[in-house]
């Protein structure tokens, strides 16, 4: 009997062994995950989870009893800490070492921590937390009652999102980005400011363009001091710099890494009978190299491997879709917009989406309160469509005759 073994416990796993099952293979299926809880939903854990709107059950992507069902062994709570890539085995921080025919790498992605060299005790004291995991939000869940002070370090998507969920805890909020502006990284300067604006208004400030020289307290964190020495006094500090994708376990077995593990269209690492899929993965795509962290990625790529590994592959060539929930605005965002040259605004009753283009082409489309605009969007870009920049800032024109134009 064949035995494929996938090492990893989020989403891509989860993706990749149900997908196995559904085209029909018969073999054994394991799942190696480092948490002791099956995969689950992260993205609610800095919105829903973290505001307490929902139970730790709705977060599980599957039901206990699915595995069981379809005979997927789940090897919980413990790490693959060796992985010998040309006889196809993991060993687990046990000792036990399992043998397979075929591997999926999906392990996914790390946060970033401060340097220990910020810190007063050189390591981070009671309060100083990040967000990436369950355990990582039933930590700060508890912390974040009404009137404490929070500072956030970074502006990305998680910064934000738990910013206006503090907001609505409670919490007195101040969000430190090192860039001139917030989403310097993911957004374009309107989408940036759009946002400012909207968790100012909320009662957040936001000192951007600000680096951390240290952060008092031996035992619990006290103040965090600026680079023009500011201070702010924090009760709780959050980390959200970003992720480093996980490839500890590829490097030691010798497999291609640049960034992340680097595979082909089809999710193939450069190891035999090995492939990769989500967070941790570099791959082509149109004519360059990326790494993308969401959700779709995770389980678009997953079932992408999971199809070449039983013989049915196919290129995969994702048009990349993401988004945020932030208080009471959905951001939807389709297409990646490097390299675009100019915004085009576009306001409608419902709300305003921003559209990236290079030239005459279309990249992408940030939604924010604008759902026909992000379907129009994404349909645009999958069909490799470029809507004339005028027709689109023209609130007169209707959006779903540029689809049927």
């Amino acid at each position: 009997m064949e035995r494929i073994g996938i090492i990893g416990g989020g989403q891509a796993a989860a993706a990749l062994a149900a997908r196995l099952r559904e085209d029909g293979f018969a073999g054994a299926i394991t799942l190696i995950g480092a948490e002791g809880v099956p995969p689950y939903q992260r993205p609610p854990l800095s919105k829903k989870y973290l505001l307490g709107e929902w139970p730790q059950e709705r977060l599980f992507l599957r039901p206990g009893s699915f595995y069981e069902e379809q005979d997927i062994s789940l090897c919980l709570g413990t790490k693959a800490v060796r992985l010998d890539a040309e006889r196809c085995e993991v060993t687990l921080e046990s000792g036990e070492t399992l043998a397979f025919d075929k591997l999926a790498l999906v392990t996914g992605a790390r946060p970033r921590m401060l340097p220990g060299a910020l810190f007063e005790a050189g390591r981070p004291p009671a309060g100083v937390h990040v967000l990436r995991t369950l355990a990582d939000a039933d930590a700060l869940g508890p912390e974040m009652t009404a009137g404490r002070r929070l500072v956030i370090v970074g502006g990305g998507y998680i910064g934000l999102e738990a910013a206006a969920v503090a907001r609505d805890r409670g919490l007195e909020v101040t969000l430190i980005e090192a860039a001139p502006r917030i989403l310097a990284r993911v957004a374009c300067a309107e989408t940036a400011e759009w946002f400012t604006a909207f968790h100012r208004g909320r009662g957040v400030t936001i000192i951007t363009d600000a680096g951390i020289t240290g952060i008092s307290g031996r035992e619990r964190v006290g103040r965090v001091t600026l680079a023009d020495g500011r201070t702010v006094d924090a009760d709780l500090v959050l980390v959200g710099i970003g992720v480093d994708p996980e490839t500890g376990l590829a490097e030691t077995a010798g497999l291609a890494v640049d960034r992340g593990i680097l595979v082909d269209e089809c999710g193939r690492t450069s190891a035999p009978r090995i492939w990769a899929a989500g967070d941790c993965t570099v791959f082509p795509w149109r004519g360059r190299r990326i790494r993308l962290e969401s959700v779709q990625n995770a389980i678009d790529q997953a079932e992408a491997v999971a199809r070449d590994m039983l013989g049915n592959g196919a290129p995969y060539d994702p048009v990349p879709w993401f988004w945020s929930d932030q208080a009471e605005v959905k951001l939807q965002i389709a297409g990646l917009g490097h390299g675009h040259d100019r915004i085009v605004v576009r306001e409608s009753e419902a709300g305003r989406s921003h559209w990236y283009f290079r030239g005459g082409e279309l990249l992408a489309v940030d939604a924010i309160n604008d759902p026909r605009a992000y379907m129009v969007g994404k349909r645009l870009l999958e069909a490799g469509r470029n809507p004339d920049p005028a027709a689109i800032a023209d609130p007169a024109v209707n959006l779903m005759a540029l689809l049927r134009g």
